[in-house]
């Protein structure tokens, strides 16, 4: 049986269930029996190639001491093991001693978990499911990968995932941008589940790995947080699925609410790659970490703010924002103002608002800047949708080969040779200024319809109601004339 069938057939069973509700319980659900799933075949893993290595899981609630055997536990026993056992000891795993970090990952996934099936019958025919698939087999790895990775793209009926959700190739895209390497310390200080990380991951592995000390450098330089559990929980054994030892830099945690000041120069990263939540608010108080003149609980912007202050010197970004972080005013302007002081904001790549579809329908924007010398100009190029479509969608969406032509124009890693096209164009910095810090800038190389003279077509419409006035007045004659016969 294929991992696809074995996933479709599991999804079947689980929709039997009385106790899941909707896809958001049901992902739920498959994410923490993944994870004990695909942590205890690493586990196994790092058992064989390292002497000391020791489980962060007590024995008896590994996987494969209780759920491995298909003809093992079920029905009401198997319940009563997991709802009274399984996850109470696992949500108070204690973090002490040599593999406290790891123990903190399963503690952390399973402090908000919960199970939602009702039925142990159901439940054990899910577990031999999920048993015919071996993660320490590259294959199946390979191909469980990409189901796990439609299960991310389809989190649209999952309540407000699209909050976390970045498309592929726009993840892909910003990363192979930015070109980040092994050693490089980078950040993602809202990961949701773990895109820029797989993609830098990916990246890298691809480019720059070539040693066992090349691999251990490139994990040991990943720094993440997610503040939601369901998020996190995927990203987490989203990590484990990419061959990730210790995933415990994947904080759950919110990164707005320490306070603004606190991060000092020992917090600083190379990179940061990120989709910060828009459009919504943060909770109360959250503010207040933050200086006065950053104040808003517009999230995006709090993380904009925070995001610069991270970078070290030479340090580079790539972030995600709506149309209305470039037009917006008061502290909006206060933070563009910053950011181009402090940063080189090199380039903005606008993007179609049907690119988030069906999660957000609004203009977003991709913006790249560096830290450490003020901004001089700022390239902008318009991505379109490909001719003959009028907007992305699910079925159509947005392809790597789609952004190919703004990587030819680009101009490598140092941006030499950079030339003004139909889709891309240079305003100086002291044009933003000019304009209030407002980056809205239109493409000037798009043909507005010629509505004509203003004075001309005042005088045509003036003419126009003189002649409707004159047939009116005709007609009432005719009519008049009629009735007095």
């Amino acid at each position: 049986m294929s991992v696809r069938t074995h996933i479709k057939s599991i999804q079947d069973i689980m929709r039997q269930d009385t106790g899941i509700d909707g896809d958001a319980q049901r992902l739920s659900q498959l994410g923490w029996m993944f994870f004990l799933k695909i942590i205890d075949d690493q586990d196994q893993e790092l058992e064989l190639i390292h002497d000391d290595y020791a489980s962060p899981i007590p024995r008896r609630y590994r996987w494969s001491a209780w759920a491995a055997d298909p003809e093992g536990t079920t029905g009401e026993e198997l319940l009563d093991f997991v709802n009274g056992d399984l996850f109470p000891a696992l949500k108070t795993l204690p973090v002490s001693g040599r593999p406290g970090r790891r123990r903190r990952v399963v503690r952390e996934i399973f402090e908000d978990a919960y199970n939602y099936m009702k039925s142990g019958q159901l439940m054990r025919q899910v577990i031999n499911r999920i048993n015919g698939i071996d993660f320490n087999d590259l294959t199946d790895r390979q191909h469980f990968g990409d189901i796990y990775e439609q299960f991310l793209n389809d989190l649209q009926s999952a309540g407000n995932a699209g909050e976390y959700y970045t498309p592929r190739a726009v993840t892909a895209f910003m990363v192979d941008r930015i070109d980040p390497r092994p050693g490089e310390l980078l950040f993602d200080p809202a990961c949701g589940t773990g895109g820029f990380l797989t993609c830098a991951l990916r990246h890298m592995r691809e480019r720059y790995v070539k040693q066992p000390d090349d691999e251990r450098t490139m994990q040991g330089a990943l720094r993440a947080v997610e503040k939601k559990q369901l998020p996190h929980m995927l990203c987490v054994t989203n990590m484990l699925l990419h061959g990730v030892e210790d995933p415990g830099f994947v904080r759950h945690d919110n990164t707005l609410a320490r306070p603004y000041v606190s991060w000092g120069p020992s917090d600083r990263v190379d990179i940061v790659l990120t989709n910060p939540p828009f459009g919504g608010k943060e909770e109360g108080g959250i503010e207040s970490n933050f200086p006065p003149h950053f104040r808003t609980k517009e999230t995006a912007d709090l993380f904009l703010a925070l995001i610069v202050r991270l970078l070290k010197p030479s340090g580079r970004a790539a972030v995600v924002l709506p149309d209305g972080s470039l037009f917006g005013e008061g502290v909006k302007t206060r933070l563009k103002e910053h950011l181009m002081e402090a940063c080189n904001l090199h380039t903005i790549v606008r993007l179609p608002n049907s690119v988030f579809r069906p999660y957000a329908s609004i203009g977003t924007n991709l913006l790249f800047f560096e830290k450490g010398e003020p901004t001089r100009d700022v390239w902008f190029y318009e991505h379109l949708v490909p001719a003959g479509q009028k907007a992305y969608s699910m079925t159509r969406s947005i392809r790597p080969e789609h952004l190919q032509g703004c990587i030819d124009w680009w101009g490598g890693r140092e941006r030499r040779g950079r030339q003004e096209t139909d889709r891309a164009w240079k305003v100086t910095a002291e044009e933003v200024k000019a304009r209030g810090y407002n980056l809205d800038f239109r493409n000037p190389n798009t043909r507005e319809d010629e509505h004509g003279d203003p004075e001309t077509l005042l005088a045509e419409l003036t003419a126009a109601e003189a002649d409707a006035a004159n047939v009116r007045d005709r007609l009432k004659a005719i009519l008049t004339e009629a009735l007095t016969r």
